[in-house]
């Protein structure tokens, strides 16, 4: 009888305690893994957005690079946390949505390995050279490319990453195969661009507009629907007569799987009013990022999203025919 009796009790009290540890979350700093390196568009927007949730949670968002693998190491790292709400994933659309694509055993499920909490933000990309890159425009730049493709180099933030993937797609429209040049983010691969390195890269526009409103790069398109904010006049490769290459980034936090229904909750509420606090709109705007509308915030909507955004790249990853394996 004792025994049924203890059992009874510590389960009761287990009951009582989860919940209010929820409620009580973050009673200490959170750590907020970025699986690319510093300096990157990722990073950048990180450390934006964190230090508005610092102020929102009364805890510090600390930030934590993990890079390599195209983003692959520092997801692993939170899969496999504890789903104790102090260790979050910073990411979005190429770990979520295409790098396990590549790959016939990938590390990780982005639906089965983590509760995804909101998406945050949208990002343009953009195709930039080194200044000195003979092509001065966007068809020059295919039809030079295409006749030079086996002396050409072009970076990313790592194989798998957004920027290799959308590089893929540039190759099929191109009929070309480029060198592919993997870093363990976007800031060393900028690095080499700019020393004349590397040819080119598609980079996300927070990191590519102070280069190219500094003259630093040639820039040729926008890879994405429509024209970024603050490069307005560079118009997109749809418009200039290629079509399928919507390569943006989105940014989104997601916890291990197990992760308490009210920490989930809490963050996704927290997201939203840092993401529509003015300072950080502005901020934002100022790296050519925007925030999500309010419908595409939630919990749900982000899951679904994923799934969705899984099915649209695997046929382009597929048909590419490249393996990261």
């Amino acid at each position: 009888m004792l025994k049924v009796f203890t059992g009874i009790a510590l389960t009761a009290i287990a009951t009582l305690v989860s919940p209010a540890g929820a409620q009580d979350w973050p009673n200490r700093p959170v750590t907020v893994v970025v699986p690319y390196a510093a300096g990157g568009p990722v990073d950048t927007v990180a450390r934006i957005i964190a230090a508005r949730l610092s102020e929102i949670l009364g805890q510090q968002m600390v930030i934590e690079n993990v890079g390599g693998a195209g983003g692959l190491t520092g997801t692993v790292r939170v899969a496999k946390a504890p789903p104790d709400g102090y260790t979050v994933l910073l990411s979005g659309s190429a770990v979520l949505s295409q790098n396990p694509t590549f790959r016939k055993q990938a590390p990780y499920d982005p639906l089965a390995d983590f509760v995804h909490v909101a998406l945050f933000s949208d990002s343009a990309r953009v195709l930039i050279a080194r200044k000195d890159f003979p092509p001065n425009d966007f068809k020059e730049f295919m039809t030079y490319v295409k006749a030079n493709q086996s002396t050409l180099q072009y970076g990313s933030p790592g194989a798998g990453s957004g920027g290799h993937t959308c590089a893929v797609l540039l190759d099929g429209a191109m009929g070309a195969k480029v060198t592919h040049v993997p870093y363990r983010g976007a800031g060393p691969a900028m690095q080499d661009l700019l020393g004349g390195r590397l040819d080119y890269m598609l980079e996300q526009i927070s990191t590519a507009t102070p280069q190219i409103k500094g003259g630093t790069v040639k820039a040729y398109a926008t890879l994405g629907l429509e024209r970024g904010p603050g490069l307005e006049n560079i118009p997109t490769a749809d418009e200039l007569g290629v079509k399928g290459l919507d390569c943006g980034a989105w940014g989104s936090f997601s916890f291990p799987k197990g992760t308490p229904e009210a920490i989930v909750q809490r963050l996704a509420k927290a997201t939203t009013d840092a993401i529509d606090t003015p300072a950080v709109i502005e901020r934002f705007k100022a790296v050519g990022v925007v925030v999500t509308a309010k419908d595409r915030r939630s919990p749900e909507y982000l899951t679904k999203f994923i799934k969705s955004e899984i099915e649209r790249w695997v046929t382009p990853i597929k048909a590419s025919g490249v393996t990261l394996d």
